[in-house]
């Protein structure tokens, strides 16, 4: 894996604000980790919230397409991407 070029911190290293939000996220997500494309955002735990209750309002609800289709669409968009998110 390549090192970031961003300075992120890690679930095992966060504290205050940042350990909050990592586990606000990783209990909604029903996840043990949280995913490097969102560590980016960990030197501003207030933004990395509002980042994360957008991307679920946007990408995992139900709108005019179903939560299901979205993933699908983003799972090929990554996929031509060679995105590993």
């Amino acid at each position: 894996m390549t090192k970031p070029r961003i300075h992120w911190v890690n679930e095992d290293e966060a504290a205050g604000d940042l350990r909050v939000v990592y586990e606000e996220y990783m209990r909604h997500a029903g996840r043990d980790f949280v995913p490097q494309i969102l560590k980016c955002f960990s030197a501003r735990p207030d933004f990395l919230r509002q980042v994360t209750e957008f991307s679920a309002t946007l990408h995992f609800s139900d709108g005019h397409l179903p939560r299901r289709v979205k993933e699908m669409i983003a799972t090929y968009v990554s996929g031509l991407n060679r995105c590993p998110y």
